[in-house]
């Protein structure tokens, strides 16, 4: 187990399943150090950690409900996941799902499902790509991040990953 610099343990999130063998505090644990979550909003996209806790820059100060109606003069902001994977040949965007909020930041309020962002964070760590519920104009800020970001990862990721990022 690590440490942080001040000497306290991280706690790391444990998977036991049937096939485990679980040996204790932080055995059989995932790694969300090659996972990053990128904030879609007003057409701009980037990278907000604070996602990885429901605390991006947009969700702060926000009372969520699971009931869309709440919401009427909300606008949609896109949380998306993007798993990053190391091979033989180097690092590369390996996994990305789309989830969708809605923020009324007036009002305070915002709609999303948070089971839904569970799941899709587990299936960007899978390596799947989920990306067709966001428009051209998210699609293309998404791209822009990406590349920007490293472009030789983005020239070594799938190609059903570039195909989902077209215009």
């Amino acid at each position: 187990m690590e440490q942080n610099q001040d000497g306290k343990k991280q706690i790391a999130l444990n998977i036991v399943s049937a096939k485990s063998k679980h040996k204790g505090f932080g055995a059989g644990s995932i790694d969300l150090n090659n996972m990053s979550p990128v904030i879609i909003d007003r057409g701009e996209a980037k990278i907000d950690i604070g996602a990885m806790h429901a605390k991006s820059k947009v969700e702060r100060g926000i009372k969520f409900s699971t009931n869309k109606e709440d919401v009427p003069n909300g606008r949609q902001v896109w949380l998306v996941w993007v798993a990053v994977d190391r091979t033989p040949e180097g690092r590369l965007y390996a996994g990305a799902t789309a989830c969708e909020m809605w923020i009324d930041e007036e009002a305070k309020r915002g709609w999303k499902i948070l089971a839904e962002h569970v799941n899709k964070m587990d299936y960007a760590l899978k390596r799947r790509i989920m990306l067709d519920e966001l428009g051209q104009e998210e699609k293309a800020a998404l791209k822009t991040l990406l590349i920007s970001h490293n472009e030789e990862w983005w020239n070594a990721s799938p190609d059903e990953l570039k195909q989902a990022l077209e215009a």
